[in-house]
This record gives structure tokens, sequence and C-alpha cells, in this order.
């Protein structure tokens, strides 16, 4: 080898080394960059002392949360925790009596599990639920949560609502940064388009303002306050009659139950281990009268022949008895306004039909990403580029959110009785696609119960139900009149999911990367 070779080797050589070094110096610099912003962000977020009172969170909160209900609740505990000084101001703080929110999928269990949640499931006398059973004319079939690849505790989990929230309850105020305070919130304070706190009406009547850099309201499906956050398109597509059934015992136990019913599903869970809850949906806005009797008369005639023998006469003890609650089934899209200051979660902010029991899934799964949004954050007070930054949490929660909320509002017009031929061929085609098993069951199953938030693989097995619905009717021997019930069928398919997905966001859900806020990062401290 020649001089000038090694000379120009050996500056190779050097080149490289150097080039290393500075690398390796770069990296360490921004390391130590690093870890001093998360000293400065951990300690400007410090939890309080336990000297310090709670009426210094009522004064000077970092948060202020509207609602301790499923979401609330969860989100003062997590957000507590985090080191935030949280004031939740609820309506009501004595246990709440409602007939939803009664089934936690497995998704949504694991959402619970990772807020560090789970132990609110204990003592609350909650049932584990492994899966659906499916009935239709007389057969049916059973469909199992996919949960080989999980932790044995990984189940479906049903309950009292009520009891669960105040579970959830007690444990954020066992936080010394969380207090909760009972008022009803009248309205947002508002300057110059920048939401700076509430308005509220404690329990003895006083009027109260409250100041925090971030309200975050989660105050329901009656909330009063969305209106000037988001674009509330509220539709009710059918009611709920709830009754509890006493002392008997589910066909498949450890199961949800959904009857393909005519005109609507009937649902059935295990909520203690001596009652089960049946929801019977009433199509419609308007539902019979029970102070009349003809409530009852619809349930005994038009119901009771379809709930399987083993519960019969206990559901015609809960009619008689007359203990029975009705509820208004909401569905609405997310359509927020970004505003400065304020946010919006949970029912207040999205909701969809409660065949599905996903509800509390998305607004578990929503806490998580907000939860992992904020963490890096150590000051609040900017609001402009604080909304600007968390306009991501609307496309981050995308995935899981539209796929449960597209599944369940295309699942409820799928499973509803019609004089349509193409609709009853779809309902018996989706029937039976899930009984095959293997993939066909799991596939949905996974869908539904929140393990697989995958907007692309709910529309492949939806169009998968409408193509073996085709060949069904062509095989073995195809007509014209089979062709063309065959046609409609894939156009009533396309009918019903389009326009949700429409409503859901055709981007958002299918192409999120393609919004700027999916890259947005933490503001500068």
């Amino acid at each position: 080898m020649k001089m000038n070779d090694q000379y120009n080797v050996g500056g190779v050589i050097a080149s490289l080394l150097c080039f290393v070094l500075l690398c390796l110096l770069k990296y360490k610099k921004n390391r130590k960059n690093r870890c001093l912003v998360q000293n400065q962000v951990m300690e400007s977020i410090k939890p309080i002392e336990n000297g310090e009172c709670q009426e210094e969170i009522a004064r000077n909160p970092d948060i202020i949360i509207v609602g301790a209900g499923v979401a609330g609740s969860a989100l003062a505990c997590t957000l507590g925790k985090d080191g935030r000084r949280v004031l939740v101001i609820e309506r009501d703080l004595a246990e709440p009596d409602r007939i939803v929110g009664e089934l936690l999928q497995p998704g949504g269990y694991l959402k619970l599990i990772e807020l560090g949640l789970e132990d609110c499931v204990n003592e609350i006398d909650a049932q584990e639920v492994f899966g659906y059973a499916l009935f239709k004319d007389g057969k049916s079939t059973k469909l199992s949560y996919p949960l080989k690849d999980f932790n044995p505790d990984v189940t479906g989990k049903s309950f009292h609502n009520g009891r669960f929230i105040q579970r959830m309850r007690e444990k954020a105020k066992t936080i010394s940064n969380v207090r909760l305070e009972q008022g009803t919130v009248t309205s947002l304070v508002e300057r110059k388009g920048t939401v700076k706190g509430v308005q509220y009406k404690t329990r003895g009547g006083q009027e109260m303002t409250a100041y925090a850099p971030l309200t975050i309201v989660c105050d329901g499906c009656f909330s009063n306050l969305r209106r000037s956050l988001c674009n509330p398109r509220v539709e009710i597509p059918s009611c709920f009659v709830a009754l509890i059934l006493k002392d008997c015992q589910l066909p498949y136990p450890d199961h949800g139950h959904v009857l393909l019913a005519n005109p609507s599903p009937i649902l059935l869970y295990r909520i203690s281990s001596t009652e089960i809850r049946c929801l019977v949906d009433v199509p419609g806005k308007r539902i019979p009268s029970i102070v009349n009797g003809d409530m009852a008369n619809y349930l005994k005639t038009l119901v009771a022949p379809q709930i399987p023998p083993e519960l019969y006469d206990a559901f015609i003890t809960a009619v008689n008895e007359g203990n029975m609650k009705t509820m208004a089934n909401r569905s609405m899209p997310a359509s927020p306004y970004p505003t400065p200051g304020a946010l919006l979660i949970g029912d207040s902010f999205n909701m969809r039909h409660p065949l599905t029991g996903g509800g509390m899934t998305v607004a578990l799964s929503d806490i998580v990403v907000l939860r992992d949004l904020l963490r890096p954050l150590g000051n609040l007070n900017d609001a402009s580029a604080l909304c600007r930054y968390l306009e991501s949490f609307y496309t981050l929660r995308k995935p899981l959110a539209s796929t449960i909320n597209t599944l369940a509002g295309a699942l409820y017009k799928v499973f509803c009785a019609s004089p349509d031929l193409a609709r009853s061929e779809m309902r018996s085609a989706c029937f039976d696609y899930l009984s095959l098993g293997g993939v066909c069951s799991s596939g949905p199953v996974a869908l539904l119960s929140g393990l697989n938030p995958r907007p692309l693989s709910l529309v492949l097995h939806f169009f998968s139900v409408a193509i073996y619905g085709v060949g069904r009717l062509l095989l073995p021997f195809p007509s014209l009149q089979r062709l063309w019930l065959g046609i409609r069928l894939i156009m009533d398919a396309t009918s019903i999911i389009l326009p949700i997905i429409r409503a859901e966001g055709v981007r958002q859900m299918f192409l999120p990367a393609v919004f700027p806020a999916y890259f947005s990062s933490p503001l500068t401290c």
C-alpha cells in the first residue's frame, strides 16, 4: 500500500472516530437536558404535603373536573396521582342508580389496570364475564373473548354502576391532591374566548367561582356545558326498559346474553351474585306508559315469549313487581370545538348505542391518552398553546373510540328485526357468520371488547358478513331473484356503515397520521 493511501485511510478513520465522539457528547448533553426538564416538571407538580389543606386546592387548582361519574372519578385519581391539584365538582355525591355502565369490557379493564384503578372492582360483588351468548329463533351460539394471551385476571367485569363509581370516588378522596366538592356547575367562565374556570352553586346554594388553567368537562349524557365546546348532534334511536331478575341462572353462566328478538335486541347479564340485569330495547323515542300498565302488558305479551325458558318465571315476577326503569339510548359523534382552557371527555363529548357496552372502555382509554399527553407538562397556563397541543388528543383517541362507536351503531341496526328481506338476510348472515367460530367469531368479539382497536378490521369483518350472506343466497343454485337480493344486501350493508364512518370522520379513523396534531410534541416547560 502506498504512503498516500495510508494517510487517506488514517484520515477517514480519524474522521469517523471524531464523528462518533461528537455524537456521544451530543447524546450525553441531550440526555442531561431531558433529565433536567423532567426533574423540573416533576418538581413543579410535586404532590401536596400532608400539612397543606384542601381549601388551598379549592383556591388554586391546576385542573377543574366537572362531574364525578366513571370518567370524572377515574380522571381525578389519575391526575391526582401525577401530582396535579384537582378540584372535582359533582352535582350529587350520593351513590348513583343507573341502568347502564354496568359491563366493563376486557379492553376497558386493561385500561383500568393501566391507570392503577383495578382494585375499584373489588368488594362490590362484581362478576366475571368471559364472552357473549347470542340467541336467534331458538338457536344459540357462544362467543368467547380472545383472552389466551392475557393474565387470567383480565376478563369482562359486570357490577352495579353506582357501587363502582363510589369505589372510585373513595379512592380519589384518599389522594391529598384531589378535592371532591358537591355543587352544581351552572356555566363556564370565559374571557376573550378562553375558559378560565367555572361558576357553580354549592350544596348550600352559595354562588361560587373557581379558576384553573384547564377545565375538563365530563358531566355525562345530560351535559349542560357541552354546547359551548362542541357541536352536539344527539340522536335517540331507542330506549331501554330495565328490570332486575333475581335468584335465577343464565343459560350460559359468566356470559352476557344478546337475544335477537322482535322488534329489537334484549340484553341479559349478571350484575351481582344474585341479580341479573335485563335490558329490553324499544325502538324509537316513545315507549308504552308504565303508569297505566301499557308497559307491563307490552313486556308480558311481546317480550316474555322470547325470553329463554330458564328466565321466564323470573322475568314475569319482575314485571309484576313493577320496579321498571327506562332510559333513552343516545348516540353522539365527537365534534369538538378546540377551546383554550377547556376539554370535553366521557358521555358529555361522545356517545354510542349501549348495545355493546363500550362506553366505559372508550372513557378509560381517553383518560390514558390524556394522562400521557399532560404528564410532560409542568405549566398549563399558556391556554392557547395548550389548546393546540391537546388537539392531538382528539386524533390519538380515534382508533379505539371510532372502532367501538361504529361497531355499536352498525350492530344495533343489523340486530333489529326488519320487514325488509335484505335486512333480514343480513341479520341471519351475521348470526351464522359469528356461529362459524375461529376468526369469524374471535375477530368481531376482539373488536367489541376493545382488545383490537383497528377500524379497518371492523370494516373487513362487516363486509365479510355481507359477502357471506350473498354466498349463502347464490349457493348451490343461483337465480335472478337471489342475485338481486344479494345486491340489495350489499347495498344495505353499505348504507348502514358508511354514514356512521362519515360521522366519525374517514381520515380520523383510517389515516390519523395525516393530521399535524398526531405529531404534536410537548410544550416547552
